[in-house]
């Protein structure tokens, strides 16, 4: 699999194309940001973490029969990936009130919540991707409605899956984003990345935070947490 031109260059990585119309190469980054870009720096092998956790993550939900993106890992930071066209909706899960969800609605960080809550953002940087309900995605022809209902059962089964097993490693999962991608024969798959840059990961013991959380107010440690999330996942002795 060889890369060839550059298709896309995000904040946190590289899309190739390859020889294979069908096959995108993903290369994974040390950039880090934070506030829709206001905060940038870097993170020390960021980029080889959030490709193997993110590897190992969909290779775990396909067993699960959760269709995703994930073909191949090439190195330690560049995967093989089916192409397909990013729906433009960041689907967020929350389980545990914190970060915005705390400010919007004066819920106290660490607040148990009684059921999971799915929120969509309109993937768009410019506007600081605004939150939108299902009947923004309509009108502004975002996703069908059988999409989105298609979307949501699979947020929903993704973030059960996902409590289940961080709760076995000690890991409580506080929130996370994810993004989903239509290939070219309409079918809908998970796709971008499940990492401790779009996930809250607190320890289930100490609560200590384990994700870029640390790089967003500045607590020190970020490399620690991102390589403790590996070694919890047994991917670091």
């Amino acid at each position: 699999m060889q890369k060839k031109e550059l298709l896309y260059e995000g904040k946190a990585k590289k899309v190739y194309k390859t020889e294979d119309p069908e096959v995108y190469i993903v290369s994974y980054k040390d950039d880090a940001t934070a506030f829709n870009g206001l905060k940038k720096g870097t993170i020390v092998g960021k980029g080889v973490v959030n490709n193997e956790m993110s590897n190992f993550m969909f290779r775990m939900l396909e067993k699960e029969g959760i269709p995703t993106h994930y073909i191949e890992e090439l190195n330690e930071r560049e995967t093989a990936v089916k192409k397909v066209t990013i729906v433009p909706l960041e689907v967020i899960i929350r389980n545990v009130a914190a970060g915005s969800l705390s400010k919007r609605l004066g819920l106290p960080e660490g607040t148990a919540l009684k059921c999971p809550v799915l929120e969509f953002s309109y993937k768009n940087d410019e506007l600081g991707d605004p939150m939108v309900n299902d009947y923004h995605i309509l009108a502004m022809d975002l996703a069908t409605r059988e999409e989105l209902d298609q979307i949501a059962q699979m947020s929903f089964k993704i973030n059960q899956l996902m409590v289940d097993f961080f709760k076995s490693v000690k890991v409580d999962l506080i929130d996370f984003k994810i993004e989903f991608g239509k290939t070219s024969d309409g079918q809908i798959i998970l796709a971008d990345e499940i990492s401790p840059d779009t996930c809250r990961f607190w320890d289930s013991d100490t609560h200590e935070k384990l994700d870029k959380d640390r790089f967003r107010r500045d607590m020190g440690g970020v490399e620690e947490a991102y390589e403790e999330m590996m070694r919890r996942l047994g991917l670091r002795k």
